[in-house]
C-alpha cells in the first residue's frame, strides 16, 4: 500500500501542477486524462488526494500562508506549492495518515522535483503545521521555514 500511495501522490502532484499551469480544474484534467504520467491510470488515492485538495484549497492555502515565513504561496514556486497543499491536505483532512508520513512524502517529492532548497523549505514549513496541530514530527523536521529565492 505505501508504495501505491507514493505513486498516488506523484501523480496528484503532476495533476495540480498541470492545474496550476493550464488553469484547468482537477476534474477536467482527470477526465480527458490530459496529462502525461509514466506512472499509468491516476489511483483512487490519487484521485482522494487532488480532489480533496482543490475542494478545501481555501484552508489549506490558508494554513500554509500563515506558516510560512516571508513567503506569500503566489511567490513560491509551483512545485513547492503544489507540494505543500498535497501534505497538508493529508495532515488537515486524511485522518489515516500520520503527519510524519505527510512529511516525509512531501520532502521526497520536493527532492526529486524541486529546487535545491525546496526540500528543507517544505519539511520546515509542514513541521511546524504539524506542531501547531499538536502532531508528531518527525526528528529531522527544521525550524527553518523560509525558502531563498532561486536565481
Amino acid at each position: 500500500m505505501m508504495l501505491e500511495r507514493t505513486r498516488a501522490r506523484r501523480q496528484a502532484l503532476q495533476i495540480l501542477y498541470q492545474r496550476d499551469i493550464t488553469g484547468q480544474d482537477v476534474r477536467s484534467i482527470l477526465d480527458t486524462r490530459s496529462f502525461n504520467d509514466e506512472d499509468g491510470e491516476p489511483s483512487d488515492y490519487c484521485r482522494q488526494l487532488v480532489l480533496g485538495t482543490e475542494a478545501r484549497q481555501g484552508e489549506v492555502d490558508a494554513r500554509i500562508e500563515a506558516t510560512s515565513q516571508h513567503w506569500s504561496l503566489m511567490r513560491m514556486p509551483f512545485v513547492d506549492r503544489n507540494i505543500l497543499r498535497l501534505a497538508v491536505y493529508e495532515i488537515m483532512f486524511e485522518e489515516d495518515v500520520p503527519a510524519s508520513v505527510a512529511i516525509n512524502e512531501a520532502v521526497e517529492l520536493a527532492k526529486a522535483y524541486g529546487g535545491d532548497d525546496s526540500p528543507k523549505f517544505v519539511n520546515g514549513v509542514l513541521g511546524k503545521i504539524a506542531e501547531l496541530r499538536g502532531e508528531p514530527v518527525p526528528d529531522d523536521v527544521t525550524d527553518d521555514v523560509e525558502h531563498e529565492e532561486g536565481v
